[in-house]
C-alpha cells in the first residue's frame, strides 16, 4: 500500500455542573515519532499552561495544569500525518527499552484462570503471525463489539466474561493471553481512517514480540479487526495497557458531576 496522509481532528469537551479550582491532565495527544510515521502538521490547542516530556516508553506527553476556577476544558489535537503501511505488520522500534518491559501483567490484563484456559486453546510459545491473527480472531469470536458495554475501568477478564466488550477489551485480552506464555505485548493507542465504513476514528490495538525465521521483534495487530496494522493507521502512544497509553488522564478538585463529549475525525486526504 502507498503513503497515506492523515487528516486528523481530536476535541475533547470537559463541562462542570460546579467550579473547578485545580486540574491536572496528562495528554498523550502527539503522534509518535517513528519508522513509517512522519508528523506534518500538529497542534494542540488548550486553556492553562502545558510543559512536554517523552515518557520511558517513547510516547510524546504534555503535562496540561489548569491552576485557575474553570468550568470548562476544550483540548482539540489536529494536523496531519504521513504514515506508511509496514511491511507485514512489522514494527522497528526506535526506543531502547527491553521487550520484557512488556510481560508484566497490570490490573486490566492480569491473566485469570479462565484467561489461561482460553489462551491454551488458541497460542502456543512461540507463535507465527498467522497464529496471532487466528488468536485475534478467536477474540472477536468470544468478545462480540459492543460499545458500552464494558468501562474504561473494565479488565480483560471481566470482558471475557460478558462475552462483549470494545477495541480496548479486544486488545487488553490478547495482551492477558500472551502474558500466560511471557510473551511481550503492548498496547497501542491511535487513530485509524474510518474510510467508508462506520465506526470509531478514535482506536486501540496491540503490538506483539514475534521470534521468526527472518525477523525479531515487534508487529502490529488490529485485534478488533483480525489485521495487521496498515497505512489506515496512526500511532499516538504504547504503554503496558490502556491507563499507561491513554490519549487523555487527569485529576481535578472540585466541579461536582462531569460531563465529557468526544469528537474525532480521521480521512485520508487522497481519497
Amino acid at each position: 500500500m502507498k503513503n497515506l496522509t492523515l487528516s486528523i481532528r481530536h476535541e475533547t469537551l470537559y463541562r462542570y455542573e460546579k467550579p473547578v479550582g485545580y486540574t491536572l491532565q496528562l495528554l498523550r495527544l502527539t503522534p509518535r515519532t517513528e519508522v513509517g510515521q512522519r508528523i506534518q502538521q500538529w497542534e494542540i490547542k488548550t486553556q492553562g499552561k502545558r510543559q512536554s516530556s517523552i515518557d520511558a516508553f517513547g510516547n510524546s506527553s504534555d503535562m496540561l495544569t489548569l491552576a485557575f476556577p474553570h468550568q470548562e476544558i476544550s483540548i482539540i489535537a489536529s494536523g496531519l500525518v504521513e504514515v506508511q503501511s509496514p511491511d507485514r505488520g512489522r514494527m522497528p522500534d526506535n526506543v531502547s527499552i527491553s521487550p520484557l518491559a512488556f510481560t508484566v501483567p497490570t490490573r486490566l490484563t492480569e491473566p485469570t484462570e479462565t484467561i489461561r484456559e482460553f489462551s491454551s486453546r488458541h497460542l502456543s510459545a512461540h507463535p507465527s503471525s498467522a497464529q496471532l491473527i487466528a488468536l485475534a480472531e478467536a477474540i472477536c469470536s468470544e468478545v462480540s463489539y459492543q460499545s458500552g458495554a464494558t468501562a474504561t475501568e473494565s479488565t480483560a477478564d471481566v470482558a471475557l466474561a460478558l462475552g462483549k466488550g470494545v477495541c480496548q477489551d479486544h486488545s487488553h485480552l490478547f495482551i492477558a493471553c500472551c502474558h500466560t506464555l511471557g510473551i511481550p505485548a503492548r498496547y497501542v493507542s491511535g487513530y485509524i481512517d474510518p474510510g467508508d465504513v462506520e465506526h470509531s476514528a478514535s482506536h486501540a490495538w496491540i503490538d506483539v514480540w514475534v521470534e521468526e525465521t527472518d525477523y525479531a521483534g515487534w508487529i502490529s495487530i488490529d485485534v478488533t479487526h483480525a489485521c495487521l496494522q496498515s497505512a489506515r493507521y496512526c500511532r499516538l502512544a504504547v504503554g503496558r495497557d490502556y491507563e499507561s497509553a491513554a490519549p487523555i488522564r487527569g485529576i481535578r478538585r472540585g466541579g461536582g458531576t462531569e460531563s465529557m463529549s468526544v469528537n474525532v475525525k480521521v480521512r485520508d486526504i487522497g481519497r
